[in-house]
């Protein structure tokens, strides 16, 4: 099912934050900010992004078996990165962007920063080239950068850049809802900003889209998509508290939860506090 809202979003964030950059210059064209200003900017769609965006999928699955080339050229199955029913995050991306793909990727590497855990611990990352040129070399250069970035080597085996051929990235864009093109004008491609929750089981769970990630929102997901398998009780409480907001994309407080779990929490602390009372009645009436 297609969601407008996201689609629009992405096409403010082409126009506020990389206007001409990812997308072609002449979004900017006066005819089509006339035309803008006329239907209204937040219904309005300039014709070189028609088609561009993110069309959501969530409860559908991605084909697990589809294989591409790890940074070290080695062929790897999509199924390798979600063992121990770990859930991964996917970027769509292409590592010779000259603007909005780094912008994505230098959100995520600032939220892992702030993420107590390593990569590869409770969840992997993973960034596909929609670029079927792009090398095995290119894809380790890139990680070799973000890596040095991210400053712990012990995650090195949670955050993976791959690259594929047309077919099965062609593939992979459909299933995830990923809209792109080449602009030959431009000489690169028009496209969005962002990144998949996907189960272990290949469901779709989350998108979360732009180029500023919050770290919790990140791990909530991804204790969401693992089914508890991930995550402290802690973090699972927590989940439980909250909900998540697709319009803000992050989570926020669940009311309802909350008190259902105060609820419960006065009736174990009575259970505590009165137990001795009960257990020494009955040990009187007998």
């Amino acid at each position: 099912m297609k969601s407008k809202l996201a689609t629009r979003t992405l096409i403010a964030l082409a126009l506020a934050s990389a206007a001409g950059v990812h997308a072609p210059s002449s979004v900017l064209a006066r005819g089509e900010m006339d035309s803008m200003q006329a239907e209204g900017f937040a219904n309005a769609v300039p014709k070189p992004l028609e088609g561009i965006g993110i069309d959501e999928h969530l409860g559908e699955k991605i084909d697990l078996d589809l294989t591409f080339k790890d940074e070290n050229g080695q062929s790897v199955p999509l199924r390798s990165f979600v063992k121990d029913g770990k859930p991964v995050l996917l970027s769509l991306a292409y590592y010779a962007c000259p603007s909005l793909c780094n912008f994505h990727m230098n959100g995520l590497l600032d939220a892992f920063k702030k993420m107590p855990q390593p990569l590869g611990q409770e969840f992997n990352a993973v960034v596909v080239s929609i670029e079927p040129k792009e090398t095995p070399q290119l894809a380790r250069d890139k990680k070799a950068t973000y890596m040095k970035s991210y400053g712990r080597p012990e995650g090195e085996k949670g955050w993976h850049f791959l690259t594929g051929d047309a077919a099965s990235i062609a593939k992979l864009a459909k299933q995830v809802g990923f809209n792109y093109r080449w602009d030959e004008g431009e000489q690169q491609y028009a496209h969005a900003s962002a990144a998949t929750v996907v189960a272990p089981d290949g469901k779709i769970s989350r998108y979360l889209y732009g180029i500023v990630f919050d770290p919790k929102t990140i791990r909530l997901s991804m204790i969401e998509a693992s089914d508890g398998k991930v995550g402290t009780v802690v973090d699972k409480l927590i989940l439980y508290c909250f909900h998540f907001d697709s319009k803000a994309s992050k989570y926020s407080l669940a009311a309802f939860n909350v008190m259902r779990a105060g609820g419960v929490a006065i009736v174990v602390i009575l259970a505590i506090f009165l137990a001795p009372f009960w257990f020494r009645s009955r040990k009187g009436e007998s």
